[in-house]
């Protein structure tokens, strides 16, 4: 068929300097994997204990990238064209709505392909090796990660079609890849062994994530697998996969009409224009009315960081609660969970659970509030009056920090009550929790800062995300990943230097959190070589930061 919308996309994406760095760091990256236990000195290993060494880094590493990576370029395939005006041209066009997205899908798919086809060589040299089956492991790693690529493509194409901007498209699907990837495996720790309906619906909750997949074709085992007699997820994988595939491909196409411009918005109502019954009852129904008329400025408040607060969705205090709300009650339940023996996992563990929970709160929603703190403000051309008003360059920066500051440590503090009731649990804990909250702040301060510095450094949001995510994640997960593979192939002493790249190998190790017999962080030693590399690394990009707002501050 010949479609234009394809060559258009998928050419499109190729002449992108973004697209071409991809590919070329993704190829390095696997190709160094492979050599860093490629034989030297003529010997075979007829074991196969190598290459599963190295097929197991090689494994997790193509499935970050699947995760990481590829769902951007199609997040903003159609918010894009809506915001150019060249969606309504295309829905005008003799092309059905059917073939518009059939080409958005595989020019999508295009790109994502070759984005796997950099790690072949890879996966071929791993196998050359020896002790692999070609398709029971290769081959189904490949098929895996194709029925993720497809999955997410189209979950990313369904959320393009109800988003508003770029930034925004890229933030929800980075949300729900992670929730469906990672979040998705959480029930199944608390309920496995258990009979009844939410037993049932979490195993089917697991099944719809790729890493239980994964970890059983690299003989680790199914995440969250304890015991025998557990049934595989794969199949039910690829069915998840396909179902959800074909009911948000066939939601999207529906939306893909005139009605998508014809988005009425309620005119809004304030409630200091209602009745004095009316206020009064929702004083009592709200703690924080998102209707009230918002009062001036004060004179020692920073103008910059109330703008934000009160043009950023999650700057407005009502859903700063809910996701306080949020966070207050996974880290509660995770420690009434070691507190009611519901798992037998001990306080150390939940403590390293809470502490991987809130890393990752922290890595999802800093760089979406960070990366467009300045290129936000280029793009739709607020920086321009910003740069006209009589304020430094200095204050513009802390009022943009601050904003994004005050989000964050509410976040981190909402978990705090759980930490508490580790304490009174377990009282020999209480400096093993201070040592991990000042680990935790530093976490904060490291992310806030890279993220603002590399936001900056573009002039389009969905740029700034996309590598802010990408930047972040490669930080935070890849020690992780090495860790993983400590002894294959990475020793000791490496896996200790890459976990002081930011301090969250420190608050695991603070904790002593243990994965399994043979996964554990106890005999690292972190401290205090993990907070002085966080500070230094926040300082440096903090002063970029300033550097670069400086820069385009100055009258062109």
């Amino acid at each position: 068929m010949n479609n234009p919308v394809i060559y258009r996309d998928f050419l499109g994406a190729l002449r992108t300097r973004k697209a071409i760095v991809t590919l070329i760091v993704l190829t390095a990256v696997f190709s160094l994997l492979v050599l860093l236990r490629w034989p030297t000195d003529g010997r075979v290993d007829l074991s196969g204990a190598r290459s599963q060494q190295v097929f197991l880094v090689f494994a997790y590493a193509l499935l970050a990238g699947v995760l990481f990576v590829i769902p951007a370029f199609p997040a903003v395939a159609f918010v894009q064209e809506k915001n150019s005006g060249t969606l309504a041209l295309l829905i005008n066009s003799p092309l059905s709505a059917l073939s518009i997205y059939c080409g958005k899908l595989l020019g999508s798919l295009g790109f994502s392909a070759m984005l796997l086809l950099t790690s072949v060589p890879a996966a071929a040299a791993c196998y050359a090796m020896g002790g692999l089956e070609l398709f029971g492991q290769v081959g189904m790693i490949f098929i895996v990660l194709g029925a993720c690529t497809l999955q997410y493509t189209v979950i990313a194409l369904f959320v393009s079609t109800r988003t508003q901007s770029s930034d925004a498209a890229v933030r929800v699907t980075y949300g729900i890849v992670f929730a469906v990837s990672v979040l998705a495996v959480g029930p199944y720790y608390l309920l496995q062994g258990q009979s009844g309906l939410l037993s049932t619906l979490s195993w089917w909750l697991r099944a719809a994530s790729p890493l239980p997949v994964l970890m059983r074709l690299v003989g680790h085992g199914e995440l969250g697998e304890i015991g025998i007699g557990q049934v595989s997820t794969t199949m039910a994988y690829f069915m998840i996969c396909v179902l959800s595939s074909v009911v948000l491909g066939a939601l999207t196409v529906m939306r893909l009409n005139h009605r998508l411009f014809d988005q009425a918005k309620s005119q809004g109502t304030i409630t200091d224009d209602l009745s004095l019954f009316a206020r009064i009852a929702r004083r009592f129904l709200y703690l924080v009315d998102p209707q009230r008329r918002k009062s001036g400025i004060p004179f020692y408040a920073n103008p910059v960081t109330v703008k934000e607060f009160r043009t950023r969705k999650f700057g407005r205090i009502h859903w700063l609660l809910r996701l306080v709300s949020v966070c207050a009650v996974l880290s509660l339940l995770l420690t009434f969970c070691a507190a009611a023996s519901i798992v037998d996992w001990g306080v150390e563990t939940i403590g390293g659970f809470m502490v991987l929970l809130q890393i990752a709160l922290v890595v999802l929603i800093t760089p979406s509030l960070t990366s467009g703190l300045i290129s936000t403000e280029r793009e739709s051309g607020g920086w321009e009056l910003m740069r006209m008003t009589p304020m430094s360059p200095l204050r513009i920066v802390s009022g943009k920090l601050l904003s994004v500051i005050w989000t964050v440590a509410l976040i981190l503090l909402a978990t705090v009550p759980g930490y508490v009731v580790m304490i009174y649990i377990k009282p020999t804990m209480w400096l093993q929790v201070q040592n991990v909250l000042i680990c935790l702040g530093l976490a904060a301060v490291y992310t806030i800062s890279i993220g603002a510095f590399v936001g900056s450094l573009f002039r389009r949001t969905a740029a700034a995300t996309t590598t802010c995510y990408a930047v972040l994640i490669v930080l935070f997960l890849g020690p992780l990943l090495i860790w993983m593979a400590q002894d294959a192939p990475f020793s000791h002493e490496v896996v200790e230097a890459a976990l002081t790249i930011n301090p969250t190998g420190a608050a695991l190790s603070i904790i002593e959190f243990q994965l399994s017999e043979s996964k554990h962080f106890r005999t690292y030693e972190l401290l205090p070589t993990a907070w002085w590399v966080a500070s230094i690394v926040s300082a440096g990009a903090l002063c970029c930061f300033g550097f670069q707002v400086w820069r385009i501050c100055r009258p062109l």
